[in-house]
């Protein structure tokens, strides 16, 4: 099988996606009409024929349908018709699926919302203090024990080369870095990869991929290799430590996958988010938009990572060392280092 960078896969299955999505998205338009009803068929069927996680879910989305389609009629008013739609889709308990209107949008938070948090972000404060570094979004510092401190909360904004060639600059005295991505929800694929290739010498098989071939639930394309190439730039050569959280999810689960397969890393925190099932978008009838997950990720092992990636060292925020103004996660990490 042809190895491929996670960048170029990432690129070739959103293609596919367009493709399948520029031949079958006028099924809305022309077998739907912009009716209540229509346009609750239009959802459920672009669902049935492109969301890629029924199976794992264990999810009958026929019974979906029925249930749901008693609560409408053409004369609920437009807000009814998005309390019922949402509702709907929350059965598939997924984050990644949203329903976009002018005034309100569909979202399943209990991914996250229903576990510890395992994060305080006074306490961040706290570890930061005030004078320590900001670059590309992220922030940085250097422990009074010599490990370096890079708390990355976000990728939705760009990595660049200069930047991360800066900060690991920065780092190079550091007998150790931390990494914390809690509460990090995802953002560009590219951004996670781009953070990721700083910590291997050598390309890496870091996990699979697939997309959808038909409309059946179980139409998908042979797995395809997912691959990590090293950075270019400065590589950092010392142990690592990523802390995680149920926060962690859609390209920062991703990281994690990525980080677990580079030498020198370890993870400790809580179990991440998931979210392995990268988003596309389509529209109904009326010109409402739909975000779900179509396109199934997995670890190097094949094992879906769609429920999360379960660190080496479980590890929770406690009481007691919150009220002291400690993190017991970062503490942790320190002392594995440090016990090196």
């Amino acid at each position: 099988m042809k190895l491929l960078s996670v960048l170029k896969l990432s690129t070739i299955c959103l293609g596919v996606f367009i493709a399948l999505f520029t031949l079958n998205s006028c099924v809305t338009n022309d077998e739907f009409e912009d009716s209540k009803r229509g346009n609750f068929e239009a959802l459920w069927t672009i669902l049935d024929e492109h969301y890629c996680f029924f199976e794992q879910k264990n999810i009958d989305w026929n019974e979906v349908k029925e249930r749901y389609a008693k609560q409408f009629d053409d004369d609920m008013s437009e807000k009814q018709q998005f309390e019922v739609m949402a509702n709907m889709l929350s059965e598939l308990k997924d984050g990644h699926v949203n329903l976009y209107t002018s005034f309100n949008m569909a979202r399943y938070w209990s991914w996250h919302e229903n576990y510890p948090q395992n994060y305080s972000d006074s306490l961040i404060r706290k570890y930061l203090k005030t004078d320590y570094l900001i670059a590309s979004g992220m922030d940085y510092t250097i422990f009074d024990d010599n490990i370096g401190y890079l708390h990355c909360s976000s990728f939705q904004r760009g990595i660049g080369a200069g930047n991360l060639d800066d900060i690991l600059f920065y780092f190079q005295p550091c007998k150790a870095l931390i990494i914390d991505i809690r509460n990090n929800g995802g953002g560009a694929l590219t951004n996670a990869e781009e953070l990721a290739a700083r910590f291997t010498n050598k390309e890496l098989l870091v996990g699979y991929m697939q997309h959808k071939t038909g409309k059946g639930h179980n139409d998908f394309s042979e797995m395809q290799v997912q691959t990590l190439k090293p950075g270019k730039g400065i590589r950092w050569q010392k142990p690592v430590v990523v802390l995680t959280n149920r926060s962690v999810y859609s390209a920062a689960n991703e990281f994690v996958k990525y980080m677990q397969c580079c030498p020198n890393v370890t993870t400790v925190g809580d179990r991440t988010g998931g979210g392995a099932g990268l988003p596309f978008s389509s529209e109904l009838p009326n010109g409402w938009s739909i975000r779900f997950s179509a396109c199934p990720m997995y670890d190097k092992n094949k094992q879906l990572t769609e429920f999360g990636i379960v660190p080496e060292h479980k590890v929770g925020l406690t009481a007691d060392d919150f009220q002291r103004g400690k993190d017991t996660i970062i503490e942790f990490a320190r002392s594995l280092i440090n016990a090196q």
